[in-house]
C-alpha cells in the first residue's frame, strides 16, 4: 500500500466559473460572480486529489503530466484530467482504497454539494463513492482563505497494488 498527499490553492476572480468536485457552484462577491482563476478550470479539489495520487503512486505531480504552458490544458476539466490520472494508475497496476479530503473556503457553504462532488470523483476514477470522503473548513476569516481572497484544499490518499489477475 502507498500513502500520497495533495494540496492546491487559487485565487478568487470575477467572472470566472467556481468548480469544485466537477461541480459548478454559483457565488456571488458583492456585485460580481466569482470563481477559481487558473490556467485549467482551477478545480482546488480535484487538483488536491490528483496530486495525491500522483503521489502514491511516485508519478510526479500534475504540473507534470497537465502543464500550465500547453494550450490543450487551458480552460480544461480537471474532472477529464482525474480521468487520465486513473488510467495511468490502472497502468501500474494501482486501485484506490481510499480518498479523504478537506476544503478550506470562507464561503460560500459547500456541504449541500458534497455528495454530488464524491459521485463525479468517484465515477472518474471508477471507484465506488464510498471511498471518497470530502469535509470543508472556514479559517475564522483568517489568512487569504479566511479574507475571500482564494480557497485551496488537501487530500490523503491510500492505494494499493494489485496483481493483474486480480479483479479491480
Amino acid at each position: 500500500m502507498r500513502v500520497g498527499i495533495g494540496y492546491d490553492v487559487h485565487k478568487l476572480a470575477a467572472g470566472r466559473k467556481l468548480i469544485l468536485g466537477g461541480v459548478e457552484i454559483a457565488f456571488k462577491h458583492g456585485l460580481f460572480k466569482q470563481g477559481l482563476m487558473g490556467h485549467s478550470d482551477a478545480d482546488v479539489l480535484v487538483h488536491a486529489v490528483m496530486d495525491a495520487l500522483l503521489g502514491a503512486a511516485g508519478l510526479g505531480d500534475i504540473g507534470l503530466h497537465f502543464p500550465d504552458t500547453e494550450d490543450q490544458f487551458k480552460d480544461a476539466s480537471s474532472i477529464e484530467m482525474l480521468k487520465t490520472v486513473g488510467n495511468l494508475l490502472e497502468e501500474r497496476c494501482y486501485r484506490v482504497s481510499n480518498i479523504d479530503s478537506v476544503i478550506v473556503a470562507q464561503r460560500p457553504k459547500l456541504s449541500p454539494f458534497f455528495e454530488e462532488m464524491r459521485e463525479n470523483i468517484a465515477g472518474a476514477l471508477g471507484i465506488n463513492i464510498s471511498q471518497v470522503n470530502i469535509k470543508a473548513t472556514t479559517e475564522e476569516g483568517l489568512g487569504f482563505t479566511g479574507e475571500g481572497l482564494g480557497m485551496a484544499a488537501h487530500a490523503v490518499t491510500l492505494i494499493k497494488r494489485i496483481d493483474n489477475h486480480e479483479n479491480i
